[in-house]
């Protein structure tokens, strides 16, 4: 009863954007709770991933036509907050069979309410999956990485080796070395890096700030996210230097995406060769071959690679992990639920996720390689076992929204200056965490 009228107490939440790599667009419109109507026997998917909404309709397709089972994808992006529209769906009883959650404080609102799948067959072929008290009850649909992504053409032609980027004196060298050649090259900046705090508080609160948390740490590690977490505190060193690694980026991107940009600006800049580092993370690299490969194309299809946000000398990991799980709703149509993640999780299914939406499977018996830009470096940090965990995903849910994506966004507005964006991320943190 408690856990139904939290849920019931929440429904006035203002809709914003909580999912990562989104777009200004949404697939379906989500209002009000409005049913979407489903084939007797099938069932409906809610997605927050509106780059892969094509390639999961195309399977929802293929599934159809093999099963005679139907699947309504409904794919929401940008502008929608996406527990808040669940909690919507509950109560007007139109809950998705499966739905998606980032990390334990999303699931936290279904406590009681999902399935523990421990004993279907995907759960046998992947590490990936996500625990909770009910269970075995998240399916990772894709493994995704965060580092400094770059342009490795526009590196070879300035002479930088991303080799030789081991920390913030080399890091330094290496955005000087490329400024100085800007015109030469033919780009517009250093970097495609975006601090506004409505559009992209998600990438610079949540994916940026987890640099902090985990770069260069064991992947069981949670030495800085347990200081935040069980004392509200942050290292005033490390954090530090990672500050004034953000600094560098403050100084070194393109002005007219620094603060007013978007999302799409920073991605499309990306793929058309402008700038030869962005800050986002391996999902975009189905949108370089998809939504923006004309401007890709035009650019050179040019080879992708990642080097760690090397704040501190020696950081030399790279952040992987599945960034949102998929639930399945118990008072759903559970059997027809787990049959289609069972069957995405196999060979058809694989081929349609990987292929063309560019994921990096999360499951061991896949053997589908990926077109995708970033499908080769993220895969060779994993063999050589130079990944750390995220563990942002555990931070409140609306800490970067209301809180950190306000402070990344005064900072580069010039408001504040390495120290006071420090005291300032300090002192707010325990308005969330305590």
């Amino acid at each position: 009863m408690k856990k139904f009228l939290a849920i019931l107490l929440t429904l006035a939440m203002v809709f914003t954007l909580v999912a990562c790599g989104v777009s200004t667009e949404t697939e379906t419109p989500a209002s009000s709770g409005e049913a979407t109507e489903v084939a007797a026997g099938g069932i409906r998917l809610f997605n927050g991933k509106i780059e892969i909404a094509e390639p999961l309709n195309h399977a929802a397709e293929v599934y159809e036509a093999a099963t005679g089972k139907h699947v309504e994808v409904e794919s929401l992006g940008g502008g929608v907050d996406l527990q808040a529209t669940l909690k919507q769906y509950y109560q007007a009883g139109n809950m998705p069979d499966i739905f998606v959650f980032e990390g334990a404080p999303d699931l936290a609102n279904w406590t009681g309410m999902v399935v523990d799948m421990s004993d279907q067959d995907w759960a046998k072929d992947t590490d990936a999956g996500f625990t909770s008290e009910d269970g075995l009850v998240g399916f990772p649909y894709t493994t995704e990485a965060i580092g400094l992504a770059y342009n490795k053409s526009i590196l070879e032609a300035a002479g930088v080796d991303p080799a030789s980027i081991t920390g913030p004196e080399s890091m330094k060298a290496a955005f000087e070395a490329i400024d100085a050649k800007k015109d030469e090259l033919g780009i517009t900046a250093v970097i495609g890096y975006c601090a506004n705090a409505t559009e992209l508080y998600w990438s610079t609160g949540q994916h940026l700030f987890g640099q902090y948390l985990d770069a260069g740490l064991d992947r069981d590690d949670t030495t800085y996210f347990d200081l935040m977490m069980n004392e509200g505190k942050l290292d005033t060193e490390r954090f530090t230097h990672f500050a004034e690694m953000v600094d560098l980026f403050n100084h070194y991107s393109d002005p007219a995406l620094l603060i007013s940009g978007n999302y799409d600006m920073q991605v499309s800049g990306f793929a058309a060769g402008k700038y030869a580092f962005v800050t986002q993370g391996s999902w975009i690299g189905s949108s370089l071959t998809n939504q923006y490969k004309d401007q890709y194309a035009a650019a050179g299809n040019f080879e992708c690679g990642y080097v760690p946000y090397c704040f501190e000398e020696g950081i030399d990991t790279i952040l992987t992990n599945a960034p949102s799980h998929w639930a399945v709703y118990k008072d759903g149509n559970v059997s027809e639920a787990e049959a289609f993640l069972n069957w995405l999780a196999g060979p058809d299914g694989q081929q349609i996720m990987v292929q063309e939406a560019g994921c990096v499977s999360p499951f061991k018996s896949c053997t589908v390689v990926a077109n995708d830009p970033f499908a080769a470096p993220v895969s060779e940090y994993a063999a050589a076992g130079k990944t750390s965990s995220w563990h942002w995903m555990g931070q409140p849910s609306n800490m970067a929204q209301d809180g950190t994506g306000a402070i990344f966004q005064d900072f580069a507005m010039g408001n504040e200056d390495v120290a006071s964006f420090v005291e300032a991320m300090a002192s707010v943190i325990p308005d969330f965490v305590k």
